[in-house]
């Protein structure tokens, strides 16, 4: 035998640092569950709307996320064997950086759920993939729960704020929990499979931006107004529950910056509503709003139920308008963004609304 031979032997059986290298496992690996509108690139899977997750499951004692974050600015749950009561929370760092959770593995195999708390606003997160132990590996990818649930709207669905203090600002990254909202809970109630299309400041005629929600829907990718394309057939909801209103109600009535009254309103909301029925043409429709102060007086919550109503009387090719449904989310008197509390109140009454609707 050669000398380099043996010497390489020696190394393997007495070196004491690890002859084997770690395995590293890129998001390409069918072993992973996406949920949420996920563009997937060669740089990684591109992860940008409240709500967007990975779930997997893996043997070994080594687990290390390798994230290429666009801002710097958005925060993770990683959910471990579904203990979500007190997750462990990345805060990212801006560009590509690995995040070593090893600490966090209890098990022989585990599963973990990276799951995005923050939104579009934040900009996105590339999820090239995780290291394992040289002798783990990806286990059976987990399945998707069948029931399916559809959310579009505004911070309400984001859940932005909804961890802030009752009395402080609610405006931080930080404190926007989408795993808190009423949609993310409802979904778990129901054990459905949910994608959130949600943008703070958003609505159906104006926003606090330049763009609106009929212009904004059918994107790919959450950041801002983009060229991205969804195609609606590769995932289609049981359900679609549209959220929308009370920005469009602040901008009109208090800041005055679009002169629109009442039938033109409603007219706005049936025409977005068809659209949506048109690309969900097998979903059962849900339109709610609230539960801030849209709610507070019947005039928006009347104007959403008038659109349902024209929709009922008349449908035309965007499907039977009797799929089309109305939900009030009480105004409780805050008039900040909900808190957590109050998502969960609106979570169960979504809840059990959809439980009777759907048979579920």
């Amino acid at each position: 035998m050669r000398y380099s031979h043996l010497l390489f032997l020696f190394f393997i059986l007495f070196n004491p640092v690890r002859a084997f290298a770690d395995r590293f496992v890129t998001s390409a690996n069918d072993g992973f569950t996406y949920s949420g509108r996920v563009a997937y690139t060669e740089q990684g899977a591109f992860l940008s709307w409240p709500g967007n997750s990975v779930t997997f499951s893996f043997s070994g004692n080594k687990l290390v996320l390798t994230l290429d974050d666009q801002t710097g600015r958005n925060y993770y749950n990683v959910i471990f064997d579904g203990q979500d009561i007190s997750p462990y929370v990345i805060h990212t760092q801006r560009g590509l950086h690995q995040y070593d959770l090893s600490h966090m593995v209890r098990n022989d195999t585990t599963q973990v759920t990276l799951f995005k708390r923050t939104e579009g606003e934040e900009g996105g997160t590339y999820f090239q993939g995780v290291t394992l132990a040289d002798d783990g590996k990806l286990l059976a990818k987990p399945v998707p729960p069948s029931r399916r649930i559809l959310f579009y709207g505004d911070s309400i669905t984001v859940g932005m704020g909804n961890e802030a203090a009752h009395n402080d600002p609610d405006n931080k990254p930080s404190e926007k929990n989408h795993y808190l909202s009423y949609a993310a809970i409802t979904a778990r109630h129901l054990d459905a499979e949910f994608h959130s299309i949600a943008k703070s400041g958003i609505g159906f005629m104006i926003s606090w931006f330049d763009f609106t929600m009929p212009e904004y829907y059918d994107q790919l990718t959450a950041e801002s107004n983009n060229n991205s394309s969804w195609h609606f057939d590769d995932w289609q909801p049981d359900v679609v529950v549209v959220n929308l209103g009370q920005n469009d109600r602040w901008l009109i009535e208090n800041e005055k910056r679009l002169n629109a009254g009442p039938e033109e309103i409603k007219k706005s909301y049936e025409e977005f509503i068809r659209t949506l029925m048109k690309h969900h043409p097998d979903a059962e429709f849900v339109c709610a709003i609230g539960s801030m102060d849209a709610t507070k007086t019947s005039v928006w919550p009347d104007y959403i139920a008038s659109a349902v109503d024209a929709i009922k009387a008349s449908p035309d090719s965007s499907g039977d308008g009797q799929r089309v449904h109305t939900l009030i989310f009480d105004f409780t008197g805050y008039g900040a963004h909900p808190r957590v509390e109050q998502h969960r109140e609106n979570a169960a009454k979504l809840t059990d609304y959809l439980k009777e609707m759907m048979n579920w």
